[in-house]
């Protein structure tokens, strides 16, 4: 979300003594990311990842002139970026014991361990139900502290305490903790300040049927493809050079300075045809291809001799194929150029695009050794910039301009789709 959030005002609650919170969240990286929060008399409160330090996730609230009621933050770290984490907070003060005034679970693991454990004193009404300003994709109170990734199904329930079970359950095949669409949760049960945003869409609207929706407080409300029932590739913030910049759900980087740096995708791929584009911003120096998916993306020695690379010459550099010697396809490439990429690891064939034509393609067997796997990678530097559309319709927070064809159906891109391949997201690679 960025700098993006959402606000709306409390009417009078249900029960301020109890509130269910439920979300699906994806990280961009780590840092601190306050989701939900509210404005009041006395401050702010928030719930969110690095509420006590460095991506703990945690539920702060402040009052009036008693300073902080309470503060209960994991001790476990949540630094995935590459899939979507399942977050739920049950508030509910009238609990004699003080650790059963508000639990954590996290892909449904009750959180035990902590930084911090200040519960709530008991019968204390919440802010985050009282008649107050809450916000969505924020701190409140002007505070900069902005949410940083993505949020799809947020559930928030004004005077019921739900089980983590209502919102997800155990896959029979995978044993994962998998989304549960629709929790069925009556209209009335959401309670006076209940709602249900993000379903399937970026709607302003809430879906709970109470009619508590929100509106733009600032920044661009952006919809994405990815979502917790098919993760999309994006850039990976734990295996890239220190000098690039991620933004916009990573898959924004940029690099302005004169070295070069890697940046590898999050989803490998091997016997199966994938596709993804990227849009060229900018100066500096930049290529993209893939890489072994073995390889360290601090590491730039070790990525450049692993990779098959289509660079800004016209060039296609392939250390990481049986044969070390460039292509010429005699096609360059620069600013606001859109190029695309299609991985054919069933036949070993590896084919690149400009604006919607092919500029070029090899054939190695390497492509398509039982054992290897490949990743999506991007090198640049000296102000070198890719926007970069694995799917999910947008070059940084620009829409694609007329969506190509695509038969799988899975991910928009902005030309159409090579016959028979397909986004590189977990749908995709179970085609």
């Amino acid at each position: 979300m960025a700098s993006t959030y959402l606000t709306r005002t409390n009417s009078s609650p249900t029960n301020a003594k109890k509130y269910t919170w439920s979300s699906w969240n994806k990280i961009d990286k780590r840092d601190w990311y306050p989701f939900f929060s509210t404005t009041h008399q006395g401050g702010h409160s928030y719930i969110g990842f690095g509420a006590s330090s460095s991506q703990h996730f945690g539920v702060i609230e402040h009052g009036d002139s008693a300073g902080t009621l309470y503060q209960v933050a994991t001790s476990s770290v949540q630094a995935d970026s590459t899939g979507w984490y399942h977050v739920v907070v049950q508030f509910d003060s009238t609990q004699s014991t003080a650790s059963d005034r508000l639990k954590i679970y996290i892909n449904n693991v009750l959180q035990t361990s902590f930084t911090a454990n200040n519960y709530p004193s008991q019968n204390l009404d919440s802010w985050f139900v009282d008649a107050t300003t809450i916000e969505i994709g924020r701190r409140s109170a002007g505070s900069g502290k902005y949410y940083s990734g993505l949020i799809s199904h947020a559930h928030f329930i004004d005077g019921t305490v739900y089980a983590p079970s209502t919102f997800g359950e155990t896959d029979s095949t995978t044993g994962e903790w998998k989304i549960k669409t629709d929790p069925g949760i009556s209209t009335a049960n959401y309670g006076n300040n209940g709602f249900w945003m993000f379903k399937d869409n970026n709607s302003l609207n809430d879906n709970s049927g109470n009619s508590n929706n929100f509106t733009v407080g600032g920044g661009t409300f952006t919809k994405t493809e990815d979502n917790p029932s098919n993760v999309f590739a994006t850039c990976n913030p734990l295996s890239k050079g220190s000098d690039w910049v991620f933004s916009k759900g990573n898959t924004n980087i940029r690099n302005d300075v004169n070295t070069q740096n890697n940046a590898l995708g999050t989803i490998a791929l091997h016997n199966g045809k994938y596709y993804w584009e990227v849009y060229r911003h900018g100066g500096g120096d930049v290529g993209f291809g893939i890489t072994k998916a073995f390889v360290d993306g601090t590491n730039h020695t070790q990525v450049n001799d692993n990779r098959v690379l289509y660079y800004q010459d016209g060039n296609i550099y392939r250390e990481g194929l049986g044969s070390n010697s460039p292509v010429n396809t005699g096609v360059t490439y620069g600013d606001t150029d859109t190029l695309a990429v299609a991985v054919d690891s069933i036949n070993g064939v590896i084919t690149f695009y400009k604006n919607g034509t092919q500029t070029g393609s090899i054939t190695d067997t390497q492509l398509i050794s039982s054992n290897e796997l490949w990743i999506p990678w991007f090198l640049g530097r000296s102000g070198s910039e890719m926007r970069i559309n694995f799917g999910n319709g947008y070059f940084g927070t620009t829409a694609v301009s007329s969506a190509g064809t695509n038969a799988s159906g899975i991910g928009i891109f902005e030309y159409d789709v090579p016959t028979g391949f397909t986004a590189l997201s977990t749908k995709g690679l179970n085609l």
